[in-house]
């Protein structure tokens, strides 16, 4: 890991002028910049028309539709707040050789540093700002560099590493108990947590209810949230133990899904993109580890049911639906695929959609007072579509503008081009 962080450092002499942002990173913004907008979806259902956006010292000043001079002009496509994906790993990547890394790969750190930069650095560039990754030790660096804006990247919050339950073997509640406090020492922003199989196995749960209990009532009183990997019983029983986020959740019964409303638990179900990615590549997944013949046949059996389940989910009344696509290798800058599937094939109402990825995500995280919405005070997350998704939910993937923080990072709007001489358009 330290060999990554001074990697890291070393690259970011070569990304400064990536996305030519219109100051540089932690440079003090003297003048607000003026973002005028014929369509804003403000993060919370609600579209806002004909108004601009006033942004100083990275956050978002005020709505004002008579603000000027205007310094970037994107009349014409649909402007929202940047998007929250609550469940990647971009730690993942292909090896030298084309593969899903493994031992059996002679790969450098220097290499296994500049595909983890890539990944997050196109998933910024697709519009994502901030992402939850769950997790690896190498997230620590990564997400340390971007904020000291060394390199480009969304705001990441990370799990360093995941509790993995294997059954009584996992430990006592007493043990589990210090894994939790260990993993908050070592920089965790959450706590990840396998209570199932993985679904190319099974998806049987693989921790007792006391275990659950442990895990997710010693982060809660250490102030972090506990996202759960959690197939069939497991959804249940991480609901009853009281866990922030449940991932996944396939065979859930209706019951499952009325039991997480009523209880407030939050809900990732994916939709399409983390199976239909491993589909895509499976000549670079399988014969590792349980990528197996058996395994790509339970996944592909598993994105219909998944499809039924997310119509399930979003018919239950206050069920709190948020987006995640789960991005491992390959999946990188294509995380707003999940919204055409969750709208195509789940049903969702594209508003929803994009709300689930703004306000609800950014609640999710314990951050809707900095993050997922355009309003007065909150970070300056901003990004502008070609297209507008609640008529054509394709549109998510054509991302010509992004702001993080007040900095542009990527601008080919066609008329988004600066006017510091404060030209009126």
């Amino acid at each position: 890991m330290r060999v990554l962080g001074m990697f890291l450092t070393g690259i970011a002499l070569l990304l400064p002028a990536v996305g030519a942002p219109p100051q540089s990173i932690g440079e003090a913004q003297e003048k607000p910049i003026v973002i005028a907008a014929s369509t804003v979806f403000d993060g919370k259902g609600n579209v806002l028309h004909d108004t601009r956006i006033v942004v100083q010292d990275g956050k978002i000043l005020r709505v004002d539709p008579k603000a000027g001079p205007v310094a970037y002009d994107l009349r014409g496509l649909t402007v929202l707040p940047g998007w929250i994906d609550v469940h990647t790993h971009p730690a993942w990547h292909f090896g030298p050789n084309g593969r899903l890394m493994d031992q059996s790969q002679k790969e450098t750190p220097a290499q296994a540093t500049l595909a983890i930069a890539s990944n997050a650095y196109v998933t910024l560039m697709a519009g994502f700002t901030t992402i939850q990754s769950v997790g690896s030790p190498e997230d620590v660096p990564l997400r340390d560099a971007i904020n000291r804006g060394e390199i480009p990247g969304p705001r990441i919050l990370t799990a360093v590493r995941p509790l993995v339950g294997r059954g009584p073997a996992t430990g006592t509640p007493d043990q589990i108990r210090e894994f939790v406090r260990n993993v908050k020492a070592q920089g965790a922003d959450l706590i990840k947590i396998f209570a199932s199989q993985s679904i190319r196995d099974g998806g049987a749960p693989t921790l007792s209810q006391g275990q659950l209990d442990a895990a997710c009532g010693e982060a809660k009183s250490l102030g972090l949230r506990t996202l759960v990997h959690a197939y069939r019983d497991a959804v249940r029983m991480a609901t009853l133990a009281g866990c922030t986020e449940i991932e996944h959740g396939t065979f859930a019964t209706d019951d499952d899904l009325k039991l997480m409303a009523e209880r407030g638990t939050y809900f990732d179900p994916q939709a399409g993109l983390v199976i239909e990615n491993y589909l895509a590549n499976k000549a670079r997944y399988l014969g590792i580890g349980n990528y197996t013949e058996q395994g790509f046949a339970q996944m592909q059996q598993a994105l219909p049911i998944n499809h039924e389940l997310f119509h399930r989910a979003i018919a239950v009344n206050g069920l709190k639906i948020v987006f995640g696509t789960d991005a491992v290798a390959g999946a990188d800058g294509r995380n707003a695929e999940e919204f055409i599937d969750r709208v195509r094939d789940g049903g969702q109402d594209a508003m929803a959609a994009m709300v689930s990825a703004n306000l609800l995500a950014a609640e999710s995280l314990n951050m809707a007072d900095q993050i997922g919405s355009i309003a007065q005070g909150l970070q300056a997350d901003i990004i502008a579509l070609d297209g507008d998704p609640a008529k054509d939910i394709t549109a998510v993937r054509n991302v010509l503008f992004v702001m993080k923080g007040g900095i542009v990072y990527k601008n080919v709007a066609r008329g988004a081009i600066p006017r510091y001489a404060g030209v009126e358009p």
